[in-house]
Protein backbone atom coordinates (compact mmCIF):
# COMPACT_ATOMS: atom_id res chain seq x y z
CA UNK A 1 0.00 0.00 0.00
CA UNK A 2 3.02 2.44 0.58
CA UNK A 3 4.25 1.60 -2.69
CA UNK A 4 1.25 2.72 -4.53
CA UNK A 5 1.03 5.76 -2.63
CA UNK A 6 4.52 6.57 -3.66
CA UNK A 7 3.62 5.93 -7.08
CA UNK A 8 3.61 8.58 -9.57
CA UNK A 9 2.88 5.99 -13.03
CA UNK A 10 -0.56 6.68 -14.97
CA UNK A 11 -3.62 4.86 -14.33
CA UNK A 12 -5.90 3.10 -16.98
CA UNK A 13 -9.30 2.59 -15.76
CA UNK A 14 -11.34 0.34 -17.79
CA UNK A 15 -14.50 0.10 -17.24
CA UNK A 16 -16.00 -3.73 -17.55
CA UNK A 17 -19.12 -4.50 -18.84
CA UNK A 18 -20.36 -4.57 -22.37
CA UNK A 19 -16.62 -2.67 -22.69
CA UNK A 20 -14.53 -5.45 -22.32
CA UNK A 21 -16.78 -7.61 -23.88
CA UNK A 22 -18.81 -6.28 -27.00
CA UNK A 23 -22.46 -5.74 -26.76
CA UNK A 24 -23.10 -8.51 -29.11
CA UNK A 25 -23.03 -11.14 -25.90
CA UNK A 26 -26.00 -9.89 -25.32
CA UNK A 27 -25.47 -10.02 -21.39
CA UNK A 28 -26.70 -6.28 -21.07
CA UNK A 29 -30.56 -8.02 -22.49
CA UNK A 30 -30.26 -10.82 -20.07
CA UNK A 31 -29.10 -8.68 -16.94
CA UNK A 32 -32.47 -6.46 -18.33
CA UNK A 33 -34.52 -9.44 -17.91
CA UNK A 34 -33.31 -10.50 -14.57
CA UNK A 35 -34.19 -6.87 -13.20
CA UNK A 36 -37.47 -6.99 -14.73
CA UNK A 37 -38.14 -10.23 -12.93
CA UNK A 38 -36.74 -8.50 -9.97
CA UNK A 39 -39.05 -5.67 -9.88
CA UNK A 40 -42.32 -7.68 -10.76
CA UNK A 41 -41.70 -10.28 -7.96
CA UNK A 42 -41.75 -6.94 -5.91
CA UNK A 43 -45.50 -6.88 -6.55
CA UNK A 44 -45.08 -4.02 -9.40
CA UNK A 45 -46.99 -5.19 -12.79
CA UNK A 46 -45.15 -5.54 -15.81
CA UNK A 47 -45.70 -1.51 -17.21
CA UNK A 48 -45.01 -0.11 -14.31
CA UNK A 49 -41.64 -2.40 -13.18
CA UNK A 50 -40.66 -1.18 -17.03
CA UNK A 51 -41.09 2.57 -16.33
CA UNK A 52 -39.43 2.12 -12.65
CA UNK A 53 -36.70 0.53 -13.95
CA UNK A 54 -35.63 2.73 -16.85
CA UNK A 55 -36.95 6.06 -14.62
CA UNK A 56 -34.39 5.05 -11.68
CA UNK A 57 -31.35 3.83 -13.86
CA UNK A 58 -31.77 7.37 -15.39
CA UNK A 59 -32.22 9.18 -12.52
CA UNK A 60 -29.77 7.04 -9.93
CA UNK A 61 -26.91 5.53 -12.35
CA UNK A 62 -28.26 2.27 -11.11
CA UNK A 63 -32.11 0.75 -11.40
CA UNK A 64 -30.59 -0.46 -7.84
CA UNK A 65 -29.97 2.28 -6.12
CA UNK A 66 -33.93 3.48 -6.75
CA UNK A 67 -34.89 0.05 -5.21
CA UNK A 68 -32.88 0.70 -2.22
CA UNK A 69 -33.70 4.46 -1.73
CA UNK A 70 -37.44 3.80 -2.30
CA UNK A 71 -38.42 0.48 -1.57
CA UNK A 72 -36.06 -0.62 0.67
CA UNK A 73 -34.44 -3.31 -0.87
CA UNK A 74 -31.54 -5.40 -0.05
CA UNK A 75 -28.84 -5.13 -2.06
CA UNK A 76 -26.77 -8.32 -1.79
CA UNK A 77 -30.33 -10.01 -2.74
CA UNK A 78 -30.51 -8.60 -6.18
CA UNK A 79 -26.89 -8.85 -6.92
CA UNK A 80 -27.73 -12.71 -5.98
CA UNK A 81 -30.75 -12.98 -8.54
CA UNK A 82 -29.66 -10.50 -10.97
CA UNK A 83 -26.10 -10.50 -11.44
CA UNK A 84 -24.75 -13.73 -9.76
CA UNK A 85 -27.77 -15.46 -12.04
CA UNK A 86 -25.99 -14.23 -15.09
CA UNK A 87 -24.86 -17.61 -16.49
CA UNK A 88 -21.62 -15.40 -18.12
CA UNK A 89 -19.62 -18.57 -18.75
CA UNK A 90 -22.02 -19.66 -21.65
CA UNK A 91 -22.13 -15.85 -22.75
CA UNK A 92 -18.32 -14.81 -22.81
CA UNK A 93 -14.95 -16.17 -23.44
CA UNK A 94 -11.06 -15.04 -23.58
CA UNK A 95 -10.54 -13.11 -25.81
CA UNK A 96 -6.34 -13.58 -26.98
CA UNK A 97 -6.12 -10.04 -28.59
CA UNK A 98 -7.57 -8.13 -25.49
CA UNK A 99 -4.97 -10.32 -23.45
CA UNK A 100 -2.21 -9.29 -25.69
CA UNK A 101 -3.51 -5.16 -25.70
CA UNK A 102 -3.39 -5.63 -21.19
CA UNK A 103 0.40 -7.12 -21.72
CA UNK A 104 1.50 -4.68 -24.50
CA UNK A 105 0.34 -2.23 -22.05
CA UNK A 106 4.08 -0.72 -20.80
CA UNK A 107 3.69 -1.24 -16.84
CA UNK A 108 6.78 0.85 -15.65
CA UNK A 109 4.66 3.67 -17.25
CA UNK A 110 0.95 2.58 -16.25
CA UNK A 111 -0.88 1.01 -13.56
CA UNK A 112 -4.16 -0.46 -14.90
CA UNK A 113 -7.15 -1.22 -13.15
CA UNK A 114 -10.86 -2.37 -13.87
CA UNK A 115 -13.95 0.17 -13.12
CA UNK A 116 -17.42 -1.07 -12.95
CA UNK A 117 -20.68 -0.12 -11.31
CA UNK A 118 -21.18 -3.60 -11.08
CA UNK A 119 -20.39 -5.57 -7.29
CA UNK A 120 -16.86 -7.07 -6.65
CA UNK A 121 -17.78 -10.59 -7.66
CA UNK A 122 -19.76 -10.30 -10.95
CA UNK A 123 -16.86 -7.77 -12.04
CA UNK A 124 -13.92 -10.54 -10.83
CA UNK A 125 -16.59 -13.17 -12.32
CA UNK A 126 -15.78 -11.12 -15.75
CA UNK A 127 -12.70 -10.77 -15.08
CA UNK A 128 -11.59 -14.34 -14.47
CA UNK A 129 -13.60 -15.47 -17.14
CA UNK A 130 -11.73 -12.96 -19.84
CA UNK A 131 -8.18 -14.09 -18.06
CA UNK A 132 -7.57 -10.49 -17.86
CA UNK A 133 -7.66 -11.16 -13.56
CA UNK A 134 -3.98 -11.60 -13.51
CA UNK A 135 -3.30 -8.47 -15.97
CA UNK A 136 -5.09 -5.82 -13.67
CA UNK A 137 -3.30 -3.84 -10.85
CA UNK A 138 -7.00 -3.27 -8.88
CA UNK A 139 -10.55 -2.99 -9.21
CA UNK A 140 -12.92 -0.12 -8.43
CA UNK A 141 -16.54 -1.24 -7.41
CA UNK A 142 -19.54 -0.21 -6.61
CA UNK A 143 -19.65 -1.48 -2.85
CA UNK A 144 -23.49 -2.65 -2.64
CA UNK A 145 -22.29 -3.78 1.05
CA UNK A 146 -22.49 -0.12 1.91
CA UNK A 147 -25.24 1.88 2.22
CA UNK A 148 -25.44 5.15 0.13
CA UNK A 149 -22.56 3.76 -2.41
CA UNK A 150 -21.86 6.03 -5.15
CA UNK A 151 -21.87 5.08 -8.64
CA UNK A 152 -20.58 6.14 -12.45
CA UNK A 153 -21.22 9.33 -13.74
CA UNK A 154 -21.29 10.79 -9.85
CA UNK A 155 -18.60 13.07 -9.28
CA UNK A 156 -18.23 11.07 -5.49
CA UNK A 157 -17.30 8.06 -7.66
CA UNK A 158 -14.19 9.37 -10.10
CA UNK A 159 -13.24 10.79 -6.49
CA UNK A 160 -13.27 7.73 -4.50
CA UNK A 161 -11.98 5.96 -7.81
CA UNK A 162 -9.08 8.26 -7.38
CA UNK A 163 -8.27 8.04 -3.47
CA UNK A 164 -8.33 4.00 -3.90
CA UNK A 165 -5.86 4.06 -6.48
CA UNK A 166 -3.70 6.29 -4.50
CA UNK A 167 -3.88 9.30 -7.16
CA UNK A 168 -4.20 12.73 -6.88
CA UNK A 169 -3.29 14.50 -10.57
CA UNK A 170 -6.29 13.59 -12.81
CA UNK A 171 -4.28 14.46 -15.86
CA UNK A 172 -2.99 11.50 -15.17
CA UNK A 173 -6.03 8.91 -15.85
CA UNK A 174 -6.93 7.08 -18.42
CA UNK A 175 -10.03 6.38 -18.95
CA UNK A 176 -12.32 4.35 -21.67
CA UNK A 177 -16.13 3.24 -20.81
CA UNK A 178 -19.05 2.00 -23.10
CA UNK A 179 -21.60 4.75 -21.36
CA UNK A 180 -20.77 8.27 -22.99
CA UNK A 181 -22.50 9.70 -19.85
CA UNK A 182 -19.78 8.35 -17.66
CA UNK A 183 -17.68 9.73 -20.29
CA UNK A 184 -18.67 13.45 -19.48
CA UNK A 185 -18.83 12.23 -15.68
CA UNK A 186 -15.39 11.31 -15.78
CA UNK A 187 -13.91 14.16 -17.92
CA UNK A 188 -16.01 16.58 -15.75
CA UNK A 189 -13.97 15.57 -12.58
CA UNK A 190 -10.58 16.47 -14.64
CA UNK A 191 -9.71 13.09 -16.49
CA UNK A 192 -9.65 14.79 -20.21
CA UNK A 193 -7.84 11.76 -21.37
CA UNK A 194 -11.44 9.47 -21.13
CA UNK A 195 -12.46 7.77 -24.22
CA UNK A 196 -16.16 6.44 -25.66
CA UNK A 197 -16.22 2.75 -26.92
CA UNK A 198 -19.04 2.72 -29.03
CA UNK A 199 -20.21 -0.45 -31.03
CA UNK A 200 -22.08 1.65 -33.49
CA UNK A 201 -25.17 -0.36 -34.56
CA UNK A 202 -25.53 -2.91 -32.44
CA UNK A 203 -28.30 -3.60 -29.98
CA UNK A 204 -27.91 -3.57 -25.96
CA UNK A 205 -30.50 -2.78 -23.33
CA UNK A 206 -30.33 0.13 -20.98
CA UNK A 207 -32.37 0.56 -17.94
CA UNK A 208 -34.37 -2.33 -19.19
CA UNK A 209 -35.12 -0.63 -22.79
CA UNK A 210 -33.86 -1.75 -25.97
CA UNK A 211 -31.50 0.74 -28.05
CA UNK A 212 -29.46 0.81 -31.07
CA UNK A 213 -25.82 1.73 -29.65
CA UNK A 214 -24.40 5.07 -31.16
CA UNK A 215 -28.15 6.23 -32.28
CA UNK A 216 -28.62 8.46 -28.90
CA UNK A 217 -25.21 9.86 -29.25
CA UNK A 218 -24.73 13.17 -30.07
CA UNK A 219 -21.58 15.65 -30.15
CA UNK A 220 -22.87 18.96 -28.98
CA UNK A 221 -19.77 20.17 -29.82
CA UNK A 222 -17.28 18.18 -27.92
CA UNK A 223 -14.51 16.47 -28.32
CA UNK A 224 -14.86 13.02 -26.39
CA UNK A 225 -12.83 10.18 -28.46
CA UNK A 226 -14.66 7.73 -29.76
CA UNK A 227 -13.19 3.87 -30.17
CA UNK A 228 -15.54 0.62 -31.53
CA UNK A 229 -12.61 -1.21 -31.31
CA UNK A 230 -10.79 -1.57 -27.93
CA UNK A 231 -7.57 -1.98 -30.50
CA UNK A 232 -7.64 1.30 -31.47
CA UNK A 233 -6.82 2.36 -28.13
CA UNK A 234 -2.97 1.61 -29.24
CA UNK A 235 -3.19 4.89 -31.87
CA UNK A 236 -5.21 6.68 -29.15
CA UNK A 237 -3.02 6.23 -26.13
CA UNK A 238 -0.18 5.21 -28.53
CA UNK A 239 2.15 6.51 -25.69
CA UNK A 240 1.37 4.09 -22.90
CA UNK A 241 1.98 1.05 -25.14
CA UNK A 242 5.74 -0.47 -25.40
CA UNK A 243 7.31 0.41 -28.65
CA UNK A 244 7.22 -2.70 -29.93
CA UNK A 245 3.62 -3.15 -29.66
Amino acid sequence: MLNARLDDRLVVFFDIDNTLYSASSNISHAMGQRIHAYFTGLGFPDDEASDLHHKYYTQYGLALRGLIRHHSVDPLDFDRKCDQSLPLEDMIKPDPALRQLFQDIDRTKCRVWALTNAYKPHAERVLRILQLDGLVDGLIYCDYAQPNFSCKPEREYYEQAMRTAHISDPSKILFVDDSRTNVLGARAVGWTRSVHFCERGLKAVEGGQPKVIGNDVTKDGDDVMEVSSLQQLRKVWKDIFKHSA
